[in-house]
């Protein structure tokens, strides 16, 4: 591939999210975001425009995501909660500096005190003080499928979830409403479990090399071949980790005088890559399409620092869906905007192929768009297959070209052959190619069960974020004392979440983050709505304003205060 040919990619950063890229509007009221269904003049005043659709014709049909802004008590009580930790924190560290209190931290011995700290000061502050206290609700031992249900180990802790040991008892049939498991793959019996059992006697379990020395096998060739087909490109190129195929082969598309454009809050390994490839990093406001067209200016006219002369590259860093948010990036916008300003676009489809779009093949089919326009289409196989492992497709150029210069292709071992056999398997399911309808049933599924949840949540009066076709479903907790409280009800009520907060999410954002399968039948979904809606009022979750009544009178009805 020429040096030409080959600057045609670029890279990203990511930052945290603001209130002004979240598009949310005064007094915790809820923002649609529809270019079918907000006309100007029914806008309220306190709403903000900066991510408003910049052309609705974009559009095949609605598009709606809704981002309820922070109530102002809660946000206050959620940074009074993080104060009186932290100084409770420092009140701890000062009973383990005088050994009244055990320390188990990791920390520099007293002969080292001397040197530079090796351990970051405040990271470590943060997790023996803040993360230590609800610790128990991660890292949780599965000892079973992680499909729709799955068993977990039981443990305990007499020192403060510092360690953990098993009770030697099972948890069963916990509802998982955690995994990335969108299209139900994650089994061990069926049709996947079969074909992955019979490569496995075939070809073994490990390759032992890399795909360039001698571990390239035909059915590393035909899964590259079949996912080309799938995402209607002329050529892609498998790899056996999903964060190193955005970490290793985004710094082999870009370099020195490239300038990358990122989502603020695109994934870590798209922001690893961005900086190991050492070009400019500019970071954009949550799918906010103004932003990005104000930085695509302003590099144009501008240039490089100092020099002023034109960028290399430009290469704009995105994701399909968003998993802390659950909001679908609006790639039609992004497209056009791709195209005026002559820029490349990198898109990043872990969580959404296989899990939007008619044919289950992401973003570009969710929208109807030509593949041809995203210049590089990455994805991962760990979501909708049930695997292990990421993609990369394009242009046969640009695959070639990152065969011979990718780290991520010259120096990692080749994919696990039952690995690949459980991708080829389940993919061609989705395409229909078993000659069955089974991967449309649970589509269609997939789907149904999506918009039913997230549907009853905001009925019950929850906060959640994103756009209603995405599985990844966030229900806002906030204070941080909510977050550990939060799982171990559920788990009590044999629900399995997972809760997230800072440094994950902003400070004040923390929240509890729901998947939803095609493997989840509807006894499922109301048993976790129901554990969810009586967690919700034992914790006093249900803060949205949405559709609030008016308050009680006394004796004034609520007619006669309307009438007046």
């Amino acid at each position: 591939m020429t040096e030409s040919s080959a600057t045609k990619l670029l890279n990203g950063d990511a930052c945290r999210r603001t209130l002004n890229g979240k598009n949310a509007s005064k007094n915790g009221y809820v923002k649609n975001h529809c270019p079918f269904q907000q006309p100007q003049k029914y806008r309220r005043s306190g709403e903000k425009k900066q991510n408003a659709t910049h052309n609705p014709s974009l559009y095949k049909k609605p598009f709606v995501e809704s981002f309820e802004e922070t109530p102002l008590l809660v946000a206050v009580l959620t940074y009074m909660g993080y104060g009186i930790l932290t100084v409770f924190g420092y009140l701890r560290d000062f009973l383990r500096h005088w050994n009244i209190e055990k320390c188990h931290v990791a920390r520099e011995r007293d002969e080292q005190k001397d040197f530079i700290p090796l351990y970051q000061d405040f990271e470590n502050f943060y997790t023996r003080n803040l993360y230590m206290r609800i610790r128990d609700n991660w890292n949780r031992p599965i000892c079973s499928v992680p499909g729709a249900r799955m068993d977990l180990v039981e443990r305990v802790t007499h020192n403060y979830n510092w360690t953990f040991d098993h009770t030697g008892k099972v948890v069963k049939d916990v509802i998982n409403m955690g995994s990335y498991n969108y299209l139900g793959f994650a089994e061990s019996t069926g049709t996947c479990a079969d074909a992955a059992i019979k490569a496995t006697q075939i070809y073994g379990v490990g390759v032992g090399s890399t795909r360039c020395e001698m571990g390239n096998l035909d059915i590393h060739e035909e899964l590259e071949e079949l996912v080309a087909r799938f995402l209607g490109v002329e050529a892609s190129m498998a790899f056996g980790m999903g964060f190193a195929t955005n970490s290793m082969n985004i710094p082999a598309l870009t370099g020195k005088g490239c300038l990358i454009l990122s989502d603020e809050l695109n994934h870590a390994s798209l922001v690893l890559g961005a900086r190991l490839s050492g070009s400019t990093i500019r970071v954009f406001k949550h799918n906010n399409m103004q932003s990005l067209e104000k930085l695509l200016r302003d590099a144009i006219v501008h240039g490089q620092p100092r020099t002023h002369r034109p960028w290399k590259k430009i290469l704009i860093v995105v994701e399909g869906i968003y998993s802390m948010e659950g909001s679908i990036i609006r790639l039609p916008e992004v497209i056009a905007l791709k195209k005026r300003y002559k820029a490349y676009l990198y898109l990043d489809e872990a969580h959404s192929i296989g899990a939007l779009g008619p044919n289950g093949r992401g973003v570009v089919d969710y929208f109807g768009l030509d593949p041809k326009d995203v210049d590089i289409m990455m994805g991962t196989f760990t979501k909708s297959f049930g695997a292990a492992g990421g993609y990369i497709g394009g242009k046969k150029e640009l695959i070639d070209y990152l065969r011979s210069h990718s780290h991520s292709a010259l120096y990692a071992t080749s994919m696990s052959p039952p690995v690949v056999q459980q991708i080829i398997t389940s993919m061609k399911i989705i395409m229909g190619e078993d000659g069955t309808t089974l991967g449309a049933d649970r589509l269609r599924q997939l789907s149904e069960n999506t918009n039913y949840f997230r549907r009853r949540l905001r009925e019950m009066g929850f906060i959640i974020y994103g756009n209603d076709d995405s599985p990844v479903v966030p229900l806002m907790l906030y204070m941080p004392a909510k977050i550990g409280a939060f799982g171990r009800e559920m788990l009590k009520r044999n629900i399995g979440t997972v809760v997230v907060g800072f440094p994950a999410t902003p400070i004040i954002e923390s929240r509890a983050r729901f998947c939803v399968s095609a493997a989840h039948t509807r006894e499922m979904l109301d048993t976790a709505l129901e554990a969810i809606s009586e967690v919700g009022d034992l914790l006093q979750l249900k803060y949205s304003r949405r559709e609030q009544p008016l308050p009680s009178l006394g004796w004034m009805s609520e007619e006669s205060l309307l009438q007046d």
